[in-house]
């Protein structure tokens, strides 16, 4: 069973609150049923203080970005989402639970790609709390149990794709690809804790240490060849072109052994390193 499949403990709903003006009232009006009862009846005025200091209990202030969930006598009885000062059910406990965006980076994890190459892999991951019911009972720490799964589900991801390829999806050729599926898995990851996530992106994607000079070595010898591909292309074209127009002006009749040996020349020139050093032949190529 993975952690996705598993069923949150509750979902969040809203908690009974009035405004903190009427709980200041009830303050009020228990204190002072409390000073007109010490010449009637003592233990009455201690009932009606006592009433007042539960009261006073029961007022809380809400910050904007935060929430309050209430638990009465260990049951979860809702949420309070609206800021200012609010007055709850008396004898109940209250947890703080801020709703603000957060984000933070991970550890640059050494994995091995596909294709089985170390790695070294690392993400930033925004993210907020959606449902407080479930970030407080369905997970002990719901900031660190997001911390680790999105570093389980960078590893997994890492594992799905090559380093570098020129076919398909690839860690460093397709990093929106790849965040986007980072961000879908650590959204199911996640879920269960009551956690949004509104961006994953890649902060750091590299060789480790131990292999990164023979991949550099790779790469230059990539980018050599293809260069060297298109050199002799392009060569090629260039001497197709000279032919042409050659037979097309009748300045110069070739024949089979003078075009390979003209071939072979231009081909020097044009896909040679080192520029040519011009030659003047004053005999034939028939000479013996």
């Amino acid at each position: 069973m993975t952690v996705s499949q598993l069923a949150p403990v509750t979902a969040e709903r809203p908690a009974w609150s009035a405004p903190g003006w009427i709980g200041i009232l009830a303050i009020v009006v228990f204190l002072g049923l409390a000073v007109g009862s010490l010449a009637i009846f003592i233990p009455a005025a201690v009932v009606f203080v006592a009433a007042a200091i539960v009261s006073l209990a029961s007022l809380a202030i809400v910050q904007p970005g935060q929430t309050v969930v209430v638990q009465f006598f260990g049951r979860y009885i809702g949420t309070v989402r609206n800021p200012g000062l609010v007055w709850l059910a008396p004898l109940s406990v209250r947890q703080r639970v801020g709703i603000k965006v957060q984000n933070f980076e991970t550890s640059k994890l050494k994995v091995n790609d596909a294709e089985g190459n170390p790695v070294e892999f690392a993400a930033i991951v925004v993210w907020r709390v959606a449902d407080t019911a479930k970030a407080v009972f369905s997970v002990d720490d719901y900031a660190r149990f997001v911390a680790v799964q999105a570093e389980s589900a960078l590893r997994h991801i890492a594992t799905t794709h090559p380093y570098d390829s020129a076919d398909g999806v690839s860690l460093r050729g397709s990093t929106d690809v790849v965040a986007g599926e980072l961000a879908t898995e650590v959204s199911e990851r996640v879920e269960l804790a009551g956690v949004e996530i509104v961006e994953v992106r890649i902060s750091h994607l590299a060789y480790a240490p131990e292999i990164a000079q023979a991949m550099l070595r790779r790469q230059q010898a990539d980018a050599v060849v293809a260069a060297r591909s298109r050199i002799v292309e392009g060569a090629v074209g260039m001497v197709e072109l000279a032919l042409g127009r050659l037979g097309q002006s009748d300045l110069v009749e070739l024949d089979d052994e003078r075009r390979a040996s003209m071939v072979s020349n231009l081909m020097v020139v044009l896909c040679g390193d080192q520029p040519t050093t011009p030659i003047v032949n004053a005999g034939t190529l028939y000479s013996a």
